[in-house]
């Protein structure tokens, strides 16, 4: 799929998503990227470069404090590649953009791998 195809799916993901969650975003980038690099796989503790599919580089809202000014905005960065490959169909694509966006937002909101697997967001 065309770079901009799949960008306009991660578009129509963010969109989809409630007005208020969007609204409590702050200061986040969403970048689509074709691969994984080492130092986030590293960071990311996955070590085959198809196993991320997505990483929120940044300070969880429930971590910032008044100190939080002039900050580069945090970084949601969603990989083509490796979710190109899980899908057979632009259905699938959509599906799957769609859940990894959110998975990286509960991150934004401070939310943890481990909470999101006890809640059965996995």
């Amino acid at each position: 799929m065309e770079r901009s195809d799949f960008e306009r799916l991660v578009a129509e993901a963010y969109d989809e998503m409630p007005d208020d969650i969007r609204a409590q975003l702050d200061n986040v980038e969403i970048t689509v990227e074709d691969w994984p690099d080492p130092a986030t796989m590293r960071q990311a503790g996955v070590g085959r470069v198809d196993q991320l599919l997505g990483f929120y580089h940044g300070i969880p809202r429930t971590q910032r404090t008044h100190h939080y000014t002039l900050a580069l905005p945090d970084k949601i960065t969603i990989y083509q590649a490796p979710i190109e490959a899980r899908c057979r169909t632009t259905g699938e694509l959509k599906s799957i953009v769609r859940r990894v966006l959110y998975h990286e937002f509960a991150h934004h909101f401070g939310i943890s791998d481990e909470r999101l697997r006890e809640i059965g967001a996995y």
